[in-house]
């Protein structure tokens, strides 16, 4: 009888895994995040599974860009594919004009407690098309300015907040970069990447600079329409001015532009605000050898402007395989709960989307994404455009013409007409 009672025993508690494991929903999520992204994506993706016990996430990582968004593509048109994903919000276009995208509904979003004054208005106009939601905001990414304290303040560059000073305006920038140059061990004021494999680095200060100057790279189906096409061969040629000078050196490739930085050979530094933990952790181990920080750029122009970019929640609208109501559910809880636990993806150096998190006492302390935060609310995003975005014809026009500009090898003029030329075959 014992022997019977503990096989009965046996069994119930066998069953009862059983149901368990059925009880659990299982949500199948597709990114592109690598390195210290990725890492800290699996960590909050584990924290929400240790808070919602019912919700399962079965994760893969997959190669960024092109690659990316080609598999998203194909495998919703043939109704597979992830329940949810993330984005970049430059993307969305592309995705809904592809029918790749499954909008969201106000009803979905307040299930989750979350709405438009949760978020950054330009983030939250980037996150429609058509006048609907594609995506959920995760964070906003853009380039900011690096810059070498001990050689700041060598030059009088350097306020006693520890913030850079006289930097605002086209000529106090080029001045304090000049002066850096060649000064106090530094051998450039300087650096940028604006070499090879790419020109995404380049199309984001350009960007910026046209920004500034109240620029639009396009409007409607015309690239760099009337007075937009002197705005933006400003733009390019201060970049080229910049390098022509000896102020910032020629083809610099990414890693080259961080390391000139961060071994003190160049006194400032424009990148994004993915190297932030790269800086952090090479001043913790004591190989930086100076005091740095973090600024959003400078005003050059009339007005203060910077490109960005979000990474995103979206869910493709698989063909025939549409998400359930139970799914989605589980999607809109994810989607949540990272927003609103957002605080550690921060530590990536990116500006959270949900503004509760921004602005809470225990981001204000994080230093140095605090200094820069408020470009979240003067950040323009790429055009909304299938041409426009990450890994698009916009960035390979970057490469093609602005890169060689930059660099000397085209005059800028002659690089920005043939960036709008070839945009505007790429919309017909």
């Amino acid at each position: 009888m014992k022997h019977l009672t503990r096989v009965a025993a046996s069994a119930l508690a066998m069953l009862a895994l059983a149901t368990s494991a059925e009880a659990k929903t299982q949500v199948v999520w597709w990114d592109f995040l690598a390195g210290g992204d990725g890492v800290r994506m699996k960590g909050l993706i584990q924290a929400f599974e240790k808070d919602n016990p019912d919700i399962e996430i079965q994760a893969t990582t997959l190669e960024w860009g092109v690659p990316f968004y080609t598999k998203v593509q194909t495998s919703a048109a043939i109704g597979q594919g992830p329940d949810i994903m993330t984005y970049h919000l430059s993307r969305l276009p592309l995705g809904v004009s592809t029918g790749t995208l499954r909008p969201f509904s106000d009803e979905e979003l307040k299930s989750v407690g979350l709405g438009q004054s949760d978020y950054f208005g330009s983030d939250w106009d980037a996150a429609h098309v058509d006048g609907k939601l594609y995506a959920v905001p995760l964070d906003i990414h853009s380039i900011i300015l690096y810059y070498n304290k001990d050689l700041l303040k060598k030059a009088g560059l350097l306020g006693d907040d520890g913030k850079p000073k006289g930097l605002d305006g086209l000529t106090n920038f080029n001045a304090a970069i000049k002066k850096l140059s060649g000064a106090n061990g530094a051998q450039y004021g300087l650096s940028i990447h604006n070499g090879l494999p790419d020109g995404g680095s380049v199309w984001r200060i350009f960007y910026t600079l046209l920004n500034q100057q109240g620029g639009t790279f396009m409007s409607g189906d015309k690239v760099l329409d009337g007075d937009n096409l002197g705005k933006a061969e400003t733009a390019l040629g201060t970049m080229a001015d910049w390098v022509a000078q000896g102020w910032s050196p020629k083809n610099t490739t990414y890693a080259s532009s961080i390391a000139l930085f961060t071994s003190g050979k160049a006194a400032m530094h424009i990148n994004g605000v993915w190297e932030v933990p790269t800086m952090i952790d090479l001043a913790k181990s004591n190989k930086l050898g100076f005091e740095w920080g973090a600024i959003q750029i400078p005003t050059l122009f009339a007005h203060q402007a910077t490109w960005a970019d979000s990474h995103a929640f979206a869910v493709p609208a698989r063909k025939g395989n549409e998400i359930s109501p139970e799914k989605m559910k589980a999607v809109m809880t994810i989607a949540s709960w990272i927003d609103k636990h957002s605080l550690a993806w921060a530590e990536a150096g990116h500006i959270p989307a949900y503004r509760p998190v921004t602005e809470s006492p225990a981001f204000e302390g994080m230093k140095p994404n605090a200094d820069y935060a408020t470009l979240a609310k003067t950040a323009v995003f790429d055009p909304k455009s299938t041409v426009a975005g990450v890994a698009s014809p916009a960035y390979e026009a970057a490469t093609n013409f602005m890169e060689p500009a930059v660099n000397g090898q085209l005059d800028s003029k002659s690089a920005i007409a043939q960036t709008r030329d070839e945009i505007q075959n790429a919309l017909q």
